[in-house]
């Protein structure tokens, strides 16, 4: 079994969030990581942190999945922010081109520092080509209920009727993660596997958002899955280091808290 966790995302220059915490967390938790790297987001400190994004071309970055693809031959993916219908078809295309044990998928659907048809455009085509490839997809509430087609999800059986109507788009196992945005003092996931509804809960750490929150647990997913557990155990693990991360949290004079483990 290949010890090598292959993550496919962007690069975020504050250090918090994108391929740079995947492969903390990969480091972390004892697998090899390797990433290909399809976009370069940066917030601008002289404008109120919004964010700056810039794509890489499709080209290189189908380069730099063959060269990692065929150097390590890994069989668990995690993808992550793509940003473009290019880059999304690009790795659409080398996804279905060889067999994986495991595909893992953060779905960021707005692009932020995009034009809004742009990133609709982006956000049907990671519907329509990525999530089919999926053995698991984590969406947040945003994305959960966009995906799903619902206005809002504000319970816990709101969050199964989205995980559900998300497994009909494809993925084999959906993760739909309440976070701080669902009401009450606990953080709730709904995990549903084709068949069964688990419910997963941990007391909240603060009302806020945690930059990289959503990076470090499916990428903590994709490392459990890399040393052979199985999807539940792989996700349960995931939230349990997650909340580790939220709870020892790296601050900056950034205006969010990046997740971390280094302060326990």
């Amino acid at each position: 079994m290949s010890v090598v966790s292959y993550v496919i995302a962007g690069s975020e220059a504050t250090g918090g969030a994108g391929i740079q915490a995947d492969l903390r967390t990969f480091a972390q938790l004892g697998t090899y990581g390797v990433g290909t790297v399809t976009c370069i987001v940066s917030f601008d400190p002289k404008a109120g942190w919004g964010h700056r994004f810039v794509p890489v071309d499709a080209g290189v970055i189908a380069d730099q999945i063959e060269a990692a693809t065929v150097a390590h031959e890994p069989e668990v993916v995690k993808i992550g922010m793509l940003g473009t219908p290019a880059t999304i078809s690009t790795v659409a295309e080398a996804l279905a081109s060889r067999t994986w044990r495991h595909v893992v998928v953060d779905p960021v659907l707005i692009c932020k520092g995009q034009e809004p048809g742009a990133a609709l455009d982006t956000d049907n085509a990671l519907r329509s080509e990525i999530l089919p490839l999926a053995t698991v997809v984590t969406p947040n509430l945003f994305e959960a209920a966009t995906l799903a087609g619902m206005d809002e999800l504000a319970s816990v059986d709101d969050l199964a009727e989205a995980a559900r109507r998300i497994a009909d788009l494809g993925p084999k196992c959906v993760v739909v993660k309440g976070g701080v945005g669902l009401a009450g003092d606990e953080a709730v996931d709904v995990v549903f596997d084709g068949t069964d509804i688990t419910i997963l809960r941990a007391p909240k750490v603060g009302d806020e958002r945690v930059s990289g929150a959503g990076c470090v647990f499916a990428a903590a997913t994709t490392a459990g899955l890399t040393k052979g557990a199985d999807v539940l155990d792989a996700v349960r693990a995931a939230k349990e280091f997650t909340h580790r991360g939220i709870v020892g949290r790296i601050s900056s004079t950034a205006p969010f808290d990046a997740a971390w483990h280094g302060q326990q």
